[in-house]
Formats: C-alpha cells, sequence, structure tokens
C-alpha cells in the first residue's frame, strides 16, 4: 500500500478528510497527520511517504518549504497543495516545486481528492513497473556480465592461452588493465556452502545475493575485478603498479576484509581467502588461479573468515585409523549413555582438533569421519531394529560436498545428534530399565567374557529372573545376545583392519580360537577367513 501524509495547521480538516475517504480501497495505507511541515519532516525522514496533501501557511515551517524539503530526499513523491490561497504567486512556487495539483479548501469536495489520489496511484503504479522492468533489465545485464567473467576466468584457468593480447583486451572490458601492472589472484571460498544454499533456497539467489555484496564493497575500490567461478568459489584480481611503496598483499587482505564484514553483516554468511602470488604475465597468472584453485589441503584446514597466503599444509606420517577404535568406543559409549547434546558436541570438537593439530589429507579424514558414522548406525541398528535416519549413499554425497574441517565438525554433530532419538526409542521400548543396562554393559564390555551370572550380579537381580525377564523383553537369550553383539563386533574388525583372526578373538574375550571360529559360522554362515575373502573380493 502507498503511505499518505495529511499536513494541515487545522486539526478539524485532517480529520475530516482521514474520515470522509476510503482510504483501503484506494490501496493506500490509512494516512498520518501533522499540523505543521516541520513536525511532518520528522516523521518523513524516518519514514518517507508516497503522497502529501499540504496546506501553505503553516507556523514553524510553511508548506512550499516542506514540499521542497521532501524533494530533495525524494524527488517522486506526489504532492498537492490545499490551501485557503488562490493567490497567483503562491501557484507559481508551487509549479516551480512540481506540485502536481493545487486544492482550494472553500470548494474542496472529497471526491475531487479521490479523483486526484487515483490518478496519483495510478502514476506510482506505472512508475514501480518501470522501476521493476528496469531492474529486471539490469539484472539480465549483469547476470549476462557475471558469465562472462565467469566463462572468461574459468578459459584462462583451464585452455591455453594463445592470444595474449586478446586477452589483454577482454581484461580490459572487465574494469583491470595487464600492461605495466601486475596481478595479485585471491581465491574467496564461501564457508558452510551446502547450509548456504538451502538457507538461500537456490544457488542462482545465493550467488545474487553475494554478488550485490562484493559490487558495493568493490565500488569504493578501483583497480580490482570480481569473477566468479562456481556458487562456492569465485577470484579476486587486484592491478597494482610493482613498487616499494605498496604492500599488494596488505592492499588485498584489507579489502577482503571489508568484503567479509560485508557478507556477515548483510547475509549472514562467512568467506575465506587465499591469497596467491604476483603475476606478471597472462601465463603467470594462469598457473597461480591453477594452483589456488586446487589448495583443498590448506583450503581444508582454514577457520571460517580465515584470510591467509598460498601454502602448502604439512601432513602427519601417523596411521590415522590407529585410533579409530578409540574413537569409535568413546562415541558409542556416549550415545548410549544418552548425555546431553553438548557432551556430544564437545567429544565431536575434541577430535576435530585432533586432526587440526595432526593433518591428514582431507579425503582421509572424510574416510574416518564416514566409516565411523555407518559403524555406529550398525552398531545400533544392532541393539533393535530402527529405522535409519539416513542411508550410506546419502552420506556418502553429503561428505563428498564438504570443504573444510569446520563445516564437517557441523555436519557430523547434527548426524550423530540425529541417531540419539532413535537410541532414546530403545531406551522407551525396552520395558524395563535393566534390558537397555544390559545393552550398555555389553557394548561397553565386548572384550570381556560376559556371563549370565555377571550380568545379573551387575544389575543386582537374580540370574533366574533376570535371564527369564531378558527373554520376555527382547525374544532372545541373554546368551545368544552377547554372542550377537560379539559376532557383529567380529564382522566390523574384519571388514575394517587387517588384525589376524586370533587377535581379533583375543579383542573379543574368547580364549580358544577353535570356539571362536565355530561359533562365527554358527552365526554368519561361513568361517572368519571365508568372511574375509569374499569381503576382499566384492571391495
Amino acid at each position: 500500500m502507498y503511505k499518505v501524509m495529511l499536513v494541515d495547521d487545522d486539526y478539524p480538516v485532517l480529520e475530516y478528510l482521514a474520515e470522509s475517504i476510503n482510504w483501503e480501497e484506494l490501496g493506500m495505507a490509512p494516512p498520518t497527520l501533522h499540523t505543521d511541515g516541520e513536525e511532518a519532516l520528522g516523521h518523513a525522514i524516518g519514514d518517507m511517504p508516497d503522497i502529501v496533501i499540504t496546506d501553505i501557511g503553516m507556523p514553524n515551517m510553511d508548506g512550499l518549504e516542506l514540499i521542497e524539503r521532501l524533494r530533495e530526499m525524494k524527488p517522486g513523491v506526489r504532492v498537492a497543495i490545499l490551501s485557503c490561497h488562490s493567490q497567483f504567486h503562491y501557484a507559481r512556487q508551487a509549479l516551480k516545486l512540481k506540485v502536481q495539483d493545487y486544492l482550494l479548501k472553500e470548494t474542496l469536495d472529497p471526491s475531487e481528492l479521490v479523483k486526484l489520489l487515483l490518478q496519483f496511484k495510478e502514476s506510482l503504479d506505472q512508475e514501480r513497473l518501470a522501476d521493476r522492468e528496469q531492474e529486471q533489465l539490469r539484472h539480465i545485464v549483469n547476470r549476462n556480465r557475471e558469465k562472462m567473467k565467469e566463462t572468461f576466468i574459468r578459459a584462462t584457468i583451464h585452455q591455453p592461452i594463445l592470444h595474449p593480447e586478446e586477452w589483454k583486451r577482454e581484461l580490459v572490458s572487465f574494469g583491470l588493465s595487464a600492461d605495466g601492472t601486475a596481478l595479485l589472484p585471491v581465491l574467496a571460498h564461501l564457508d558452510h556452502f551446502t547450509q548456504a544454499r538451502k538457507r538461500f533456497r537456490t544457488e542462482d539467489v545465493l550467488r545474487f545475493a553475494v554478488l550485490n555484496v562484493v559490487e558495493e564493497v568493490a565500488s569504493a575500490r578501483p583497480g580490482v575485478a570480481y569473477f566468479p567461478y562456481s556458487a562456492k568459489r569465485s577470484f579476486f584480481l587486484f592491478a597494482f603498479e610493482p613498487s616499494l611503496k605498496i604492500n599488494p598483499y596488505d592492499e588485498a587482505a584489507s579489502f577482503v576484509r571489508q568484503v567479509l564484514q560485508g557478507v556477515r553483516q548483510s547475509l549472514k554468511l562467512s568467506l575465506s581467502f587465499i591469497i596467491g602470488d604476483p603475476c606478471r604475465s597472462p601465463l603467470e597468472l594462469q598457473k597461480e588461479l591453477s594452483e589456488l584453485l586446487f589448495c583443498e589441503g590448506q583450503r581444508f584446514y582454514l577457520e571460517d573468515g580465515a584470510v591467509v597466503k598460498k601454502g602448502h599444509p604439512r601432513y602427519a606420517d601417523a596411521d590415522l585409523f590407529r585410533d579409530y577404535d578409540r574413537a569409535r568406543e568413546e562415541f558409542r559409549n556416549l550415545l548410549l549413555a544418552d548425555r546431553r547434546d553438548d557432551a556430544l558436541s564437545a567429544l565431536v570438537r575434541r577430535w576435530m582438533t585432533h586432526f587440526r593439530e595432526r593433518p591428514r589429507p582431507p579425503e582421509t579424514i572424510k574416510d574416518w569421519v564416514l566409516k565411523l558414522l555407518l559403524d555406529l548406525k550398525l552398531k545400533v541398528h544392532s541393539l533393535r531394529f530402527f529405522q535409519a535416519p539416513y542411508t550410506a549413499e546419502a552420506l556418502h554425497q553429503e561428505i563428498s560436498e564438504i570443504e573444510s574441517l569446520s563445516e564437517l565438525e557441523n555436519w557430523l554433530t547434527a548426524r550423530l545428534q540425529s541417531l540419539k532419538p532413535v537410541v532414546k526409542d530403545i531406551l522407551q521400548t525396552c520395558g524395563r530399565p535393566e534390558i537397555m543396562q544390559a545393552y550398555q554393559y555389553v557394548a561397553a564390555n565386548l572384550d570381556k567374557k560376559i556371563g549370565l551370572e555377571e550380568m545379573a550380579a551387575h544389575l543386582h537381580l537374580n540370574p533366574s529372573y533376570f535371564s527369564r525377564m531378558f527373554k520376555k523383553e527382547t525374544g532372545e537369550t541373554f546368551t545368544d545376545f552377547v554372542i550377537r553383539m560379539k559376532m557383529e563386533r567380529a564382522r566390523e574388525l574384519l571388514d575394517t583392519t587387517e588384525y589376524p583372526v586370533g587377535r581379533i578373538c583375543d579383542m573379543l574375550g574368547y580364549d580358544n580360537q577353535s570356539y571362536f571360529i565355530k561359533t562365527f559360522k554358527s552365526v554368519v554362515g561361513v568361517t572368519p577367513m571365508e568372511y574375509r575373502r569374499i569381503g576382499v573380493a566384492g571391495k
């Protein structure tokens, strides 16, 4: 709805006009009423009207001065004068201020004002339509220009530069010069891209939002151009004349921090930046852009909003999976203990800090995390049948899109927390708390011999009573449950380690390897060695 302001020092006139017209029917909000120009101007500063109907002679500030001040703030505001003055000099001043109409109070009929308001509305509607069309046209031009920039930067990276002079001319069309200047490239990564894309609904909307902020910051900084590469990555090129007085790294870092601040304030998003080395030729730039683009290792370990120079991470030599069993037990026990969410978040953060302090290739870290989730899912499944909150295929797809350790931390925490309702459901459907305590005890002590008497003593129950209760609540005997859990663990170890069968036998509390092999075959259908061979052949 359009906003209307009525200004007159005769308050009954204001009330009469406000009450005699059905404003909403005209597509207008109920008008604001003001008894002098100064008061009206103060209101307009905070809430500018689209239409103003004002008297001329008023205390503090007359109507003509009010119109002049409003025109300075909003040239397109529609204005009509409502006055007792019919003298020619007032009409002449009104014409100079581009007042659309001049109404006399003595002969005013509300229907005449309604007619005038409808004329104002029609012209405002046309103006808004023209503005929308112009904005759409500007958007199309910008989209085409950004597409040209994306094509240019991709061609620069991935195709031979056969005609350097033609390449330089195209660079000039984007506002940069390559003659007598060096170019400093900076790669920008959109942090937590998957979450950002969900919040903005589509990649196009997300890209357009980021572009608007970048353009606003870049408009005050000559010698820099922005080149989108994809929805999650883009480049800045800084042109500078090589000089001892100018530190291009500091200049670039200062600028991208302004971009970061703008994106955070306007969009609640974050960007991370890697600054490359200065380039004096198209071929040097091509090589540098390519190196920046494939800095996955450095990118993976950047904190959100980081601004760093290009570097190469040094990976730890120790086997990452050496600590895997310990981590899996920690996460498994925490899930089964039904602790608070912050305890789970703290455990995830501790392991992510471990990875940051002892970096490995990103794909190795992601493989470790994916394996952990799948193993925990399998373990919860072994306690009681449930509908999985996610599939292995979905996890593979999601983790493949993760580009930073901080994003991986958030993702793993969210996925583990989605398992907690499943565990809670198991707790609630067990019927008796003693059953869940038995589940938890067995899961935490698979490396020991666990007998019925020992379990009953732990729960302070009679062994015969506990045995009957367990069979009634779960549908299987306690001994069968322990064997099933141990064999599930044996399958995990056969699938994920190269431990010999004898060591796995010891790790599960069996002191007789032949008995372990016989038990495994009775549950799984094949011996441990046959199971491992089948798994290797399947892979």
